[in-house]
């Protein structure tokens, strides 16, 4: 079965403490230059810097994403 190149983002963003994260897998067949403008993008488009990098046997990577938590995802203060 052939690999399709894609990147997957897992279910749900996790929010830690002031920071959110989002982890990112990119499959074996995509290139260190392919990956690097696909997280440009990211970082570009929604205010993402790289937090983590993993690379596993295959040339799979886990890639985890983090940005500020906006007050928009902060809860809301109950009295």
């Amino acid at each position: 079965m052939a690999s399709t190149g894609t990147a997957t983002e897992e279910s749900g963003d996790v929010a830690d403490g002031d920071w959110e994260y989002r982890p990112v897998h990119l499959s074996g067949d995509v290139t260190r230059l392919t990956a690097a403008v696909r997280l440009a993008i990211q970082a570009e488009s929604g205010g993402w810097e790289l937090s983590r990098v993993r690379l596993y046997p295959g040339g799979v990577r886990k890639v985890w994403l983090r940005r500020k938590r906006s007050l928009s995802m902060l809860p809301e203060p109950t009295f």
